[in-house]
Parts: C-alpha cells; structure tokens; sequence
C-alpha cells in the first residue's frame, strides 16, 4: 500500500557494505525517521538498529552498514519506533556495484591498444570492462566494451595524444536489477604508446604550430595583396604619367655607329625619322625670311661683302650667290676655313 510508495535508493558495494537512503524531506517532511534491517530468514528476525546515519540538516536519509547474508528486510519506523512507516525484503545480490578495477595495464601494438585488469573475486561472469577514450580533437568520449577483463581496439593514431578512463560494469537484468557500474579508474596519457603525464603539452605543440602555419600564411596573403596593389599602382601611374624616353637611348646609334655624322644617320634611319626631322626643320622657313628681310636693307645701305668669297669663282652667276645668301641664317660671328668665310649663329655646327 503506501508503504510501497516511498522510494529508496540501495547500493551493495562489492558485497562488503550496504546503503540504503530515502528522500526524507519529501516523504517525511514533518519528523525524523528511524531505520532498521536484518539478514535472518523466517518469522523470527533479529532487527538491528542503523549503526551509520547519513544526515542531511539533521536529518536522517540513508543508513549504512556491513552485509551479513544473500537475504535483506529493512523497515523504516516513526522516531520512537511505534509506527512502521516503510519495509521491503530483497536479494541483496541484485544491487550490486562493483569496486574499480585493479592493475589496469595498457598493450600498444602500431594502431591497436588492449587494456585489462586484475579479475574479481567473485561474479566475473556478472563484469563487463568498459574502455572510454578520446583525444584532443574529439567532443565526447568514445566507448568500447567487451568481457571481463580485457578490452581493445584498433584505429588509434600514434601521432594523437589520448585520454583514457575505464571501469567495471554489472549485466543487467541477469545479474542487476540496476544497471551499476563501479567508479571511474584514475584517467592516464597515452601517446604513441608512452605514458605521459597529460596532454597539455601535445595541445601547446599543436597550437605552436597551428599559431605559426597561420602567421605565415597571413605574411603570404600580404604579399600577394601588396604584389597586386604595386601592379595596380604602376598601371595607373602609366596611364595618368607616361613615362618620357630619354633621348640618349634614341640617338645611342648616332654616336656610337656614325661618330656624331648627322646626315649620314638621318640617311639611314628609318623614314619616319626623315619625316619627324623634316617637320623640325619649318623654322628654318622664319629664318630665311629674316635673312631676306636683312638682305633687303643690306640693299639700302650699299654694297656689302659677300659671305662666301671663293677665288675664281666669278663665272657662278649672281642667282646662285642669292640662293645661297638666302638660305643662311642670320649670324654674328663670320668663321674662316682653309680660305672660306662662313656666317655662324649659336644653332649651327660645322662637320670638317
């Protein structure tokens, strides 16, 4: 009836000691119970009171003691011990949770790790040895499971660091009615088959090496964008400033191929050249013009010398004097060479 419904937890550790707790707040919220139990069969039983109380601001919710026998009743009695208030008869054996697992050794052979343990005194055929393992890139454990006392599996990465744990755990529902499993064995390091004293060393390393690889591949990607931006910058500086060429390389063949010889270099250039030359050379329209124009009032002043005395050269006619006169630019210097007089200005020279 009622009784029934009060709920309990109870724990065989390792058939050594029994615990046996109850929600006391919420099932006796008004008083402090009291708690017996006893390991005799039949009608006459030898109740014995709770020789451990775990208590909870005073109080009690759970009783502790030693196992006596394969049979167990408990009652749960009023503070005074006048009313029962709760009782239930078990197996003992079906609340079992084992102790963790002794000696726990650990095989590597290349991928392949095996793990096991001492076996139990008693119910191995009741034990399964569970292995959970994970390395630094992995979230969650990962679990394999096999008979007492041995576990293993392949597929384990040399180069990783691996965090493993194990533990004892109780078949149900052939053996448990709860399915306990004993406490987790200390966690060990494992590299490659050498046990190391944590993982934090290998997850520095990696990060070093993860800082480092990204530092590099940043500078890269710099000078990529840099590369770029040059590239960019000299097409548009070309675009806006042309570059001007410098004369020296343009006329390089004038005085290296001819010694200087103007009309032998603009003769054998190319005839665009002729062509550019020949559009320089309208100025020299404008100075004929002045010449003629100097000509004209060497007239009105009187007879002056002539520019090009050439001895016996009276039979050249006065058309070819004018011709030549008015072709020569206006000069302030008069040159005398081998017998000639020639009119300079600061624009000409003289090839000999």
């Amino acid at each position: 009836g009622s009784t029934d419904a009060i709920l309990t937890t109870i724990i065989n550790f390792n058939n050594e000691k029994m615990q046996i707790t109850w929600a006391a707040r919420e099932q006796f919220p008004h008083e402090n119970v009291s708690f017996s139990y006893t390991f005799d069969e039949g009608n006459h039983k030898n109740w014995k009171a709770c020789p451990t109380y775990l208590l909870d601001q005073d109080y009690n919710y759970g009783c502790l003691f030693e196992t006596e026998g394969p049979t167990l009743a408990i009652s749960i009695r009023n503070k005074n011990g006048s009313e029962e208030l709760y009782s239930k008869s078990l197996k003992y054996d079906f609340y079992i949770k084992p102790n963790r697992p002794k000696n726990v050794t650990f095989f590597w052979k290349e991928d392949t790790v095996t793990v096991s343990c001492n076996k139990p005194d008693t119910a191995v055929k009741c034990l399964r040895l569970e292995l959970q393992y994970k390395s630094k890139f992995d979230k969650d454990w990962q679990s394999r499971t096999s008979t007492c006392c041995s576990v293993g599996g392949q597929g384990f990465d040399p180069g990783k660091c691996y965090y493993f744990r194990v533990r004892l755990k109780r078949l149900v529902p052939f053996c448990n009615v709860v399915p306990y499993s004993s406490d987790w064995e200390a966690e060990t390091f494992w590299k490659n088959g050498t046990l190391l004293d944590s993982c934090d060393d290998d997850i520095k390393s990696q990060s070093n090496t993860v800082i480092l690889l990204s530092c590099l591949l940043a500078v890269l990607l710099l000078m990529l964008i840099l590369s770029i931006l040059l590239c960019k910058w000299q097409r548009l500086q070309k675009s806006v400033m042309p570059a001007i060429p410098d004369p020296k390389y343009i006329l390089a063949d004038l005085f290296s191929d001819h010694n200087g010889n103007f009309q032998e270099w603009i003769d054998k250039t190319d005839p665009a050249v002729v062509q550019s030359k020949l559009e320089y050379e309208e100025p020299e329209c404008i100075i004929e013009a002045e010449s003629q124009q100097e000509d004209e009032n060497s007239d009105k002043q009187g007879p002056q010398e002539k520019p090009f005395p050439f001895s016996g050269a009276a039979e050249n006619n006065d058309h070819n004097t004018v011709q030549i006169a008015s072709t020569m630019p206006t000069s302030n210097t008069v040159a005398s060479f081998a017998g000639f007089q020639v009119l300079m200005n600061d624009d000409m020279y003289v090839m000999l």
